[in-house]
């Protein structure tokens, strides 16, 4: 991947600065396993799935980004700058609180912020991080293995077809974009060094090289590889199986029945920033009971199934990442030929 000098300026002086670091005495814990991604491919409820087992401790934020040297905050797009800035402020407040609530998204870049994410440890065998920008990460495979080089790696692997077709529903949903989906993967361009909603994009999906940095990078023993259709049929195998990797009792059940991070699409987003804009939506989550803020949301938004993409947009896209499906699949020795028919 082709970077401009003032990102590979950030690369390189992010990889100097963990390799600078001061040892690490007694008391301070580390993470000991990670989930890197894919996106859209179920990583957030994997997640809370493995928050729930007694012998696993999970960093109470997901998506710290912290290895992955390309997600900072001077190389974000310019219009994210002010977000930043509120979110730099609630990230001092929450790492200043007692971290029991779950929080979603962070940019932790400061090594003795990372390392108070992990203060509530309390022995428990299994410690984890979860952040998917560290499959798509030049950077994240190296800066892990040479602060943790023990670690243990989990990835779960999406048809890229499909997760760009769900990336685009979730930045739509966000109103990050406006474009149908045929103008979005047209206008896609390789990745420039900053960040945008939906750029990186396609570049996501590109699996075999972000495969093959994090097998490179730790014996194989230690990387554990799902495919998303798998992981999602046979839920129940792939939770013994992930606890048996980790090390962990594999006889626990989780409660794998709520799903986490789907899409919501409105009927309309002319009246959807209608209600925003006079607080009616504000007003009508405080009013309504907890157990009716869901069907409440489900009445706001559209059927996902309602929402599919054409099959000339599907065959520009598995022509797309072709060569690098079967790339990938003569790396992992895996049948994928699914993912381009």
């Amino acid at each position: 991947m082709n970077m401009p000098p003032h990102h590979r300026f950030v690369v390189v002086s992010e990889l100097g600065r963990l390799a600078e670091m001061p040892n690490l005495d007694s008391a301070t814990v580390l993470p000991n396993f990670f989930i890197v991604g894919a996106p859209k491919a179920g990583t957030t409820s994997l997640y809370h799935y493995l928050d729930q087992h007694p012998e696993i401790y999970m960093s109470p934020i997901k998506e710290t980004n912290y290895f992955a040297s390309e997600v900072r905050p001077q190389i974000l797009g310019g219009n994210l700058q002010e977000q930043i800035r509120r979110d730099e402020i609630a990230l001092q407040d929450y790492l200043r609180g007692t971290m029991l609530e779950k929080r979603f998204g962070a940019l932790v870049t400061d090594w003795a912020d990372y390392l108070k994410l992990f203060c509530n440890v309390n022995g428990e065998k299994a410690i984890g991080e979860a952040s998917v920008t560290y499959l798509w990460s030049v950077t994240a495979a190296a800066n892990i293995r040479a602060r943790i080089p023990d670690a243990r790696i989990i990835m779960i692997l999406r048809n890229p077809v499909e997760t760009a077709f769900s990336l685009y529903l979730e930045n739509l949903g966000n109103e990050r974009i406006h474009n149908s989906f045929h103008e979005q993967i047209h206008a896609d361009a390789p990745w420039r060094g900053q960040f945008e909603p939906m750029h990186p994009f396609l570049e996501f999906g590109l699996y075999y090289e972000q495969v093959k940095r994090f097998l490179e990078g730790f014996p194989r023993e230690k990387v554990c590889i799902l495919l998303y259709e798998g992981y999602r049929t046979n839920q129940k195998q792939s939770m013994i199986d992930i606890f048996r990797f980790l090390g962990v009792n594999p006889a626990f059940e989780p409660n794998t029945l709520v799903r986490h991070m789907r899409p919501q699409i409105p009927r309309s987003f002319t009246i959807r920033r209608l209600l925003r804009r006079y607080g009616i939506s504000q007003r009508l989550k405080e009013w309504s009971p907890n157990v009716l803020v869901p069907h409440l949301r489900t009445l706001a938004s559209r059927r996902r199934r309602s929402l599919t993409m054409n099959q000339e947009d599907r065959q520009f896209l598995v022509d797309y990442y072709r060569e690098d499906i079967q790339k990938l699949s003569d790396l992992l020795d895996r049948d994928l030929s699914a993912w381009i028919q």
